[in-house]
């Protein structure tokens, strides 16, 4: 990749670096006083909202501050929760903040639903969805193998557009239409924080008070200098979305989560597609041995060369009946390399967070290379290293994990605080995934990163792995290429991390994500039913392929009546 700012290498240093929200003292990766976070839990009925209603009504009324209005935080607040920002970060707080009984506002100066919805893992999901049946139609051995003939097969470029734009506009409404129906003030505007407890709203000078405040603001497409993107010919991942063409030849600068997904719809769709990648190796914040098995089978046979160690120092958008130029330079050296002519190039160097314009500078906050800095509760910090009260900052803004379902997460997390709980998220407990055809998924951490920290702490670290062709149901699908992969500790069956390479793999890697969240252990989930034939059952041999010293925990004493 171009840059640390970046999906592949901020994952990595989410699990390993200095940014960690969490606690690994000896050799835990759960503390086990402290609750954490999940997905809500409940619809809203009647009854529910008139309770919740009445604790809203007793709540603002109860809302006072010592603080005078000189300079710092006002007396009487017009919502007990503002959130800047309407991404999935943001809606995840408030519906759990409505839940809560908070009077609750949303700052949004775009549209909602943030990049994730707009721009990012919506769309991008219904061009892979398309990507994946024209593979399917035009795999003619793996047709053929199931009895099937199908002859040319093709597809409507616009019409492949305006079925990810429809995706899109649909969650989005669907997204607005819930805040509202639950009495979330959605205010139009771009939120600059005053000071404390005070954000005003768009260009005007209404000002809006909060008890609590939480800045959600995302992320933008991070470019790195020397690249000039014309959003036509050198584009990033907010135009290649739009699929206003489907070039012949397509360079794409980083390998990633972004490159590999976009890699695999450009090829699907026809094009040939070049890899830059700055480190040496490609799909750098992966699992090393996951990376190599999804290299040859995503890379290796398709339409795609590559050229790793290298930096595009400079590249140039086609005009004047000249294609996009790319020079390369070596990442080490910074000696000239080669120099490409491509018919367009996306820059997938990954995201940077959108922070400019917040007005943090009024309450003496300096952002980290963007980032706004945040201890493990995602409480905000001066330029002092010290606590700014009543305000919080989840999701990319703050760089810890830059997953949408990872801000949503930290958004409750931040709620069941201001409303009395302490809460701090596991973020070794939150997947990702990489959507590609097959699928790659990942939860915890990577075998080196494990090594590493069972080195440090003293700790012995085994691994089990089982494959997708010993899977009845992969086999009926003829798709048994994959590698399930378990990294875990074998005096104690802690699970360290799990890495899915196959058929579903985003949706397999739940039961692993939620094991750790729980603290499950592995010699408990030997004991879990799996339905057969199904995809789960990768997962159930996998866990039970680990040899664990610990005993299982005791068992239910009485039985249930069937």
């Amino acid at each position: 990749m171009q840059s640390s700012i970046s999906l592949s290498s901020s994952y990595a240093s989410t699990v390993s670096g200095p940014r960690h929200s969490f606690s690994l003292s000896g050799g835990s990766l759960v503390p086990s006083t402290l609750r954490f976070c999940g997905l809500r839990r409940q619809a809203f009925t009647s009854s529910s909202l008139n309770h919740h209603c009445r604790r809203r009504l007793q709540h603002s009324a109860a809302v006072t501050a010592a603080l005078s209005n000189n300079g710092t935080g006002p007396t009487l607040f017009d919502y007990d929760l503002l959130i800047i920002g309407a991404g999935v970060g943001g809606h995840g707080a408030a519906l759990h903040a409505v839940e809560k009984g908070l009077k609750t506002a949303i700052v949004e100066g775009d549209v909602v639903g943030g990049t994730c919805v707009n721009r990012g893992c919506v769309p991008s999901k219904a061009l892979l969805a398309v990507s994946g049946r024209m593979r399917e139609l035009r795999d003619d051995h793996h047709l053929k193998s199931l009895g099937l003939q199908v002859s040319g097969a093709g597809y409507d470029r616009q019409a492949v557009a305006d079925h990810a734009n429809n995706l899109a506009s649909k969650i989005r409404g669907n997204l607005t239409n819930s805040l509202k129906a639950l009495g979330v003030d959605i205010l139009t505007g771009f939120g600059t924080i005053l000071g404390p407890q005070k954000v005003k709203v768009g260009s005007s000078n209404k000002v809006v008070t909060a008890k609590d405040i939480i800045i959600a603001t995302g992320s933008v497409p991070f470019v790195p200098k020397g690249i000039e993107v014309d959003g036509k010919t050198v584009i990033t991942s907010d135009h290649a979305l739009k699929l206003e063409t489907v070039p012949d030849w397509v360079a794409i600068v980083g390998s990633g989560y972004i490159g590999l997904e976009f890699s695999d719809v450009y090829t699907a769709l026809g094009s040939e597609v070049t890899f830059i990648e700055a480190l040496d190796q490609l799909m750098p914040g992966f699992d090393p041995e996951i990376s190599k098995l999804a290299q040859r089978v995503l890379i290796n046979p398709r339409n795609i060369d590559y050229h790793t160690g290298v930096f595009a120092s400079k590249i140039t958008p086609a005009r004047d009946g000249k294609p996009v130029t790319i020079e390369l330079i070596d990442a080490k050296t910074k000696e000239q390399k080669d120099t490409l002519e491509v018919d367009a190039a996306l820059i997938a160097t990954g995201r940077a967070p959108f922070t400019q314009g917040l007005g943090l500078e009024n309450i003496d906050v300096v952002t980290q290379r963007g980032f706004v800095p945040v201890d493990e509760r995602m409480r905000v910090l001066d330029a002092n290293g010290n606590l700014v009260p009543h305000l919080y900052c989840i999701g990319d803004a703050n760089g810890k994990m830059m997953l949408a379902h990872a801000a949503s997460a930290q958004g409750i997390s931040v709620v069941e605080q201001v409303t009395g709980r302490d809460h701090v998220l596991n973020h070794l407990s939150i997947p990702a995934a990489c959507f590609t055809h097959p699928e790659i998924s990942m939860v915890g951490l990577t075998e080196p990163q494990a090594r590493e920290k069972g080195e440090k702490d003293g700790f012995q670290v085994s691994v089990a792995k089982t494959s997708f062709k010993a899977n009845t149901k992969a086999l009926a699908e003829n798709e048994g290429e994959g590698l399930a992969k378990l990294i875990y500790r074998p005096d104690t069956g802690e699970i360290l991390g799990v890495h899915i390479f196959g058929l579903h793999a985003a949706d397999l890697i739940h039961e692993a994500s939620n094991a750790i969240a729980l603290g499950t252990r592995i010699q408990d989930i030997k004991f879990a039913v799996h339905a057969h034939p199904t995809l789960s059952e990768v997962l159930d041999e996998l866990f039970k392929s680990a040899k664990v010293k610990a005993q299982a925990s005791a068992p239910v004493k009485e039985a249930v009546a069937v």
